[in-house]
């Protein structure tokens, strides 16, 4: 390392532009038609590379995109990482996901207690937060196990896929729930936009949206998951923003979370499942929450399954707990006896410490 005159180590920074890529094609490509005089002269007259940043380069499946937590986290080890989405995807093709101790004592709880099993997660195939094949094997782990009430809390995406993508992933979720469950096919109870049920910046208020329509069913109300999706439509508003929207049937809501029940929460990427999650499973929500989101008493004997570790600590049961990265950039850093300061946004603060 470069050292001043006085023998002091000469600053190095890390600098992370969160979204930037390279390709030439100017089509859609904001960067590419941007005019980047900084970056132009550093590529210009500095070495430089590229490295890949999606698929099996960073761990995840062939042509699966990357995102901001894959290239913190491969950046962080300095080596390839297999991640989240990969190990659960591989472990439904082995098999071993239906042996899962965590899903199965969610499982043995509902039936101890003739209770539901209750779902949630972000609808779709993006694969950032979540993927469709994972909600469709809990469903097949459910029949496998004669469990007959079974409800999913559907929370719609819009921005890691099409704006009103969430119609036909709704579609082809009850299509594929009533080919496993038959006449015990799962039931959507509630629809959420991930503005909502998926907030990682202390917006307790929309996370409190969505922990009562799930829990004692207020809310928009609608006759069908399609209904929810629809009317949300023709008031202009797409998958990301669709309020809290309870279904109904015989002017009642189908299902909310209550004392006894079972929640598997099949997100697999921690930052915006860790809110919501802790409104469930902490008995005194954080300070952050005071004013914004009133919870009352926590809910008794739930059985809480998180699909990772969303963070140490809490009190839910893990269903795949992360490789650890031995020897990440900072905590070799530290031990070469250098100081550090990370910084990010308030929204990317698990990038810079948690990853």
């Amino acid at each position: 390392m470069n050292t001043t005159s006085a023998g002091r180590p000469r600053p190095f920074v890390l600098v992370i532009l969160d979204g930037w890529g390279i390709n030439p094609r100017k089509e859609g490509n904001a960067i590419a038609m941007a005019r980047t005089p900084n970056i132009d002269k550093l590529a210009r007259e500095w070495p430089h590379t590229a490295v890949r940043t999606s698929g099996e380069a960073v761990g995840l499946p062939e042509g699966q995109m990357g995102n901001s937590e894959v290239g913190h986290q491969n950046i962080g080890a300095g080596k390839r990482v297999l991640q989240d989405y990969t190990r659960v995807s591989e472990s439904i093709r082995d098999g071993s996901f239906f042996q899962n101790p965590a899903l199965l004592k969610a499982v043995e709880h509902v039936k101890k207690n003739s209770s539901h099993l209750h779902i949630c997660g972000l609808l779709g195939n993006g694969g950032v937060h979540a993927h469709e094949s994972h909600l469709e094997a809990l469903l097949r782990l459910a029949h496998m196990h004669d469990v007959e009430r079974v409800y999913i809390h559907a929370f719609t995406d819009g921005r890691d896929s099409s704006p009103t993508g969430g119609i036909e992933f709704m579609r082809q979720l009850q299509a594929r729930a009533s080919e496993i469950g038959g006449e015990h096919a799962a039931k959507v109870a509630t629809v959420s936009g991930r503005y909502y049920a998926m907030d990682r910046d202390n917006r307790w208020d929309r996370t409190g949206m969505t922990y009562f329509a799930m829990t004692k069913g207020e809310g928009e109300r609608a006759s069908s998951a399609i209904e929810a999706i629809q009317q949300s439509y023709e008031k202009n508003v797409t998958d990301e923003f669709i309020l809290p929207t309870v279904i109904v049937e015989d002017s009642h809501p189908v299902a909310v979370v209550k004392a006894g029940d079972a929640l598997i929460h099949y997100n697999f990427r921690p930052d915006r499942a860790r809110q919501l999650t802790k409104a469930f499973v902490m008995k005194e929500l954080p300070p952050e929450a005071k004013g914004k989101f009133d919870r009352g008493p926590r809910i008794e004997d739930l059985k809480y399954v998180m699909m990772t570790e969303y963070e140490a600590g809490l009190d839910a049961e893990v269903a795949f707990r992360a490789d650890e990265v031995e020897m990440p950039l900072a905590r070799v850093i530290s031990e070469a006896g250098l100081r550090q300061f990370h910084t990010a946004e308030t929204e990317k603060y698990a990038h810079v410490t948690y990853f």
